[in-house]
């Protein structure tokens, strides 16, 4: 199966510009494409992780991806998705993003003299003069055309800030330089960025003529995938420090069944004719599916080691009386404890099962929590130093797991 080909089995395409000439550039190798991502965090979270294969599978194919961080754009804040302003970031903290991105990135993508490039979009637009933006770039863009886009329409009725309209203007600009500066000819991006794709496809025609070939693809579920980064918990990071493997393991582990094979599909390397085969599978089979899944994705983002542990982590805890050493853990110390002792709001804190004492509380008095697979039935509940240097195995739900040792 050619290239173009194996991405639309896998669901990744939503819509293209001129699909045969792009069918023909990925298929044959000719794509310099590029992707971009706002430094909004200092670790990339799992929304980001079918962009991260996508480059991956284009790349393995001989195509030459660029990573576009958008340390530029960053200060303006994309409006897509959002129904309020991003907070405003200081340069120190978008710098600090960006290097933090591109130590994630390289796991994914081989970096380096004629494979994939790293670039910074502020590197060409924070030196950009104001007048010459609005003569050169502003006077190719509709605002009626512009306030259609499905990015503006969701923030007319709470207020659009001028900062954020500029966004889709900066975005084409990218795409326009990168075209004109890296041999640039091809963009992807999620639905949410569809408008300003388009954007920038046709500032290169209006300002190269309507010969130059600049292609536009969207990948299907980039939007809904930025709502994957998102759980009850909070996000799931790529960055270990944040959400450990066990967890990143978890959480692929508790998808729901009727993605599973969706998610096999899009995100693994897993050969389509067994993903096919796993179509027919149904019951408890698909419980082996997502545990598949979660393998797969662990080992990619936290290598082989790291996976077998958090695999193995993962059946202790279902099978009972097996080794949980792999399990997330917290380590206190004596000057936690009050009179030798902590109380389970104090010890959920620490272990970060709860953001607050509140609803830590909340937790426990709706019988949610658990320690050493027996529920905590009162929030006046207190654990001895005794305890905790043998280790409590504290459980959030069904599916969160903490363990909590004295050091």
């Amino acid at each position: 199966m050619k290239v173009y080909d194996e991405l639309v089995a896998r669901g990744l395409i939503a819509q293209v510009t001129n699909e045969e000439e792009i069918r023909e550039m990925i298929d044959n190798g000719k794509a310099t494409f590029y992707i971009g991502f706002d430094p909004t965090a200092d670790s990339l979270h799992v929304g980001h992780f079918m962009a991260l294969c996508l480059m991956k599978r284009l790349q393995m194919a001989g195509n030459k991806p660029i990573a576009l961080i958008g340390g530029g754009t960053a200060m303006i804040g994309d409006p897509s998705g959002r129904t309020d302003m991003r907070s405003m970031m200081t340069k120190e903290t978008i710098a600090h993003n960006c290097a933090c991105f591109k130590k994630q990135m390289e796991r994914f993508i081989e970096f380096g003299e004629g494979k994939a490039q790293m670039v910074n979009n502020a590197d060409w637009l924070l030196g950009l003069n104001y007048i010459e933006v609005l003569r050169e770039v502003g006077a190719c863009f509709s605002v009626n055309n512009m306030l259609r886009a499905e990015c503006y329409k969701q923030r007319m009725e709470k207020g659009l800030s001028f900062l954020e309209f500029n966004y889709m203007i900066m975005q084409s600009y990218d795409f326009y330089y990168l075209y004109q500066n890296y041999g640039c000819n091809m963009q992807f991006g999620g639905n949410d960025q569809w408008s300003n794709m388009l954007g920038g496809t046709e500032l290169i025609r209006r300002k190269l003529g309507k010969d130059a070939h600049a292609m536009t693809i969207t990948l299907l579920l980039n939007s809904e995938g930025k709502k994957m980064g998102k759980t009850a918990k909070g996000a799931v990071w790529l960055d270990p420090n944040k959400t450990s493997p066990f967890d990143f393991f978890q959480y692929w582990r508790n998808v729901a069944d009727d993605d599973v094979l969706k998610c096999i599909r899009m995100l693994t390397f897993l050969p389509l004719e067994q993903i096919d085969e796993m179509d027919k599978w149904e019951g408890s089979q698909l419980n082996t599916a997502k545990e598949i899944l979660a393998y797969e994705l662990t080992k990619l983002v936290h290598g082989e080691e790291e996976a077998d542990k958090a695999r193995a982590a993962a059946k202790a805890l279902f099978a009972g009386g097996a080794d949980d050493s792999d399990m997330p853990t917290t380590e206190l110390t004596e000057a936690q404890l009050t009179d030798g002792s902590i109380a389970i709001l104090d010890l959920m804190l620490a272990c970060k099962l709860a953001p607050s004492k509140s609803e830590a509380r909340r937790l426990v008095q709706q019988g949610g929590v658990f320690a050493n697979d027996e529920k905590v039935a009162s929030i006046d509940v207190r654990f001895t130093a005794e305890q905790l240097k043998t280790g409590v195995k504290l459980r959030k739900g069904k599916k969160v797991y903490h363990k909590a040792v004295l050091a």
